[in-house]
């Protein structure tokens, strides 16, 4: 089977109904959200054809969305797509200092 963006364009069109409905986010539209999910698709795809013969997944990321394709018995790997929870508002905490114990 050859794997494009076009064939998981089904999940694609089900996270984008998601992300508009029920995801708050400050850094995308949903259209940007769209574009996003075709340029991770198509990492994702490559990551899959790219990987090694003892491993089942091809795998892309960015700060708020993954997409994992997992190998199966099928020609279609099976799809996830997933929106990362990430707050712009938390703070960072503070460095730990090292401390010399004498």
């Amino acid at each position: 089977m050859d794997l494009t963006v076009e064939t998981f364009q089904q999940e694609i069109a089900e996270a984008v109904k998601t992300y508009d409905k029920f995801i708050v986010c400050l850094d995308k539209t949903p259209e940007d959200c769209m574009a996003s999910l075709v340029s991770l698709m198509e990492k994702a795809i490559k990551a899959y054809r790219d990987r090694g013969p003892n491993l089942r997944h091809g795998i892309a990321l960015d700060k708020q969305v993954t997409i994992i394709l997992s190998q199966t018995d099928n020609d279609k790997p099976l799809c996830g797509i997933y929106f990362n929870l990430h707050s712009p508002y938390k703070r960072k905490s503070a460095p730990v200092k090292a401390t010399k114990e004498d």
